[in-house]
């Protein structure tokens, strides 16, 4: 039998092709930037697949590309910032598991594109954050990332602005968006199995898609 008669049934479909193409974008800019490529997939695999299903493979995805980029990272992460809030995420997250379960797969769909368009228009002002990274601060937008990416897979507008907007150089946030990412991975795939929304065929997306994602 062939291997690909193997696979779950819809997996082989015209959808596979458009998630391959966002997925080539989604790879260029987690590669250059650290960051992105969840924003860049999330609305298209929403609408492709639904709300539950776009966020395991999502998920997925990043956490294989973490994976590849990880240990070029862990000489510059500053481990006091990163650990405290990817432990505030972590805990938030049954929570967000629990909303994506039981909301409205459309109004999951919108919400998911309003807050891309919402972070974009934030870049695009030029606005920063100015204060110093303290840490309720740290750890009430780790919990709101870790909501956000268990109900939406966008989890990172929150942590991003943050990040980005301090003093630190180009390769320590990179590196701390990096881990960030994919410690939560982890756990938000944990958490997405435990609520059984880790379908076999949003498996054999992400596995089929991930080496167009490297």
């Amino acid at each position: 039998m062939p291997v690909l008669d193997l696979l779950p049934p819809g997996v082989l479909d015209e959808r596979l092709l458009v998630a391959a193409l966002v997925v080539v974008a989604a790879g260029l800019m987690r590669g250059f930037a650290g960051f992105g490529s969840a924003m860049a997939m999330s609305p298209v695999f929403a609408i492709l697949y639904g709300p539950a299903e776009m966020v395991f493979q999502v998920t997925l995805l990043e956490l294989m590309v973490s994976a590849q980029l990880a240990p070029g990272a862990l000489r510059d992460v500053e481990w006091r910032f990163v650990g405290p809030m990817s432990l505030a995420a972590v805990l938030a997250m049954p929570l967000g598991a629990g909303i994506l379960f039981w909301a409205d797969p459309v109004v999951l769909t919108r919400t998911v594109s309003g807050i891309v368009l919402a972070f974009v228009v934030v870049l695009l002002s030029g606005w920063r954050y100015a204060g110093a990274k303290r840490l309720p601060i740290t750890l009430g937008l780790g919990a709101i990332s870790g909501g956000m990416m268990a109900t939406t897979a966008v989890g990172g507008p929150p942590v991003l602005v943050y990040m980005l907007s301090g003093p630190d150089k180009a390769a320590t946030n990179r590196a701390n968006i990096i881990m960030y990412f994919g410690l939560t991975g982890i756990v938000l795939l944990a958490v997405m199995a435990w609520n059984g929304l880790a379908a076999p065929a949003s498996i054999a997306r992400a596995l089929l898609l991930t080496p167009v994602f490297w």
